[in-house]
């Protein structure tokens, strides 16, 4: 917690070009934890997260994007476009 309070402290300081260079770095490595995270998983892999209302939702995965993943409710056939930082692994079928 330390280090992110340094990191807050140091923007406080930013001028607008280093502001813009820190927002640049930091959505840089927002899309590379997406990416990875979509990369663990595959088609017909079950999968869980938190839906709409803090329903939780457990469904099957349909199709792997660059940094979403589409999940098929088991419950509803609801079609659900995740960001796959979202989703939990389930081992239910393996």
């Amino acid at each position: 917690m330390a280090m992110v309070n340094t990191v807050v402290d140091q923007i406080s300081r930013m001028d607008r070009e280093e502001l813009n260079q820190a927002i640049e770095a930091i959505k840089l490595r927002q899309t590379y934890l997406a990416r990875q995270a979509s990369r663990s998983f595959k088609i017909g892999d079950t999968v869980s997260f938190t839906g709409r209302r803090n329903a939780t939702v457990t469904g099957r995965v349909t199709k792997v994007k660059q940094k979403t993943v589409v999940v098929l409710d088991n419950n509803s056939s609801t079609q659900w476009k995740v960001t796959a930082s979202m989703l939990t692994p389930l081992s239910i079928g393996v």
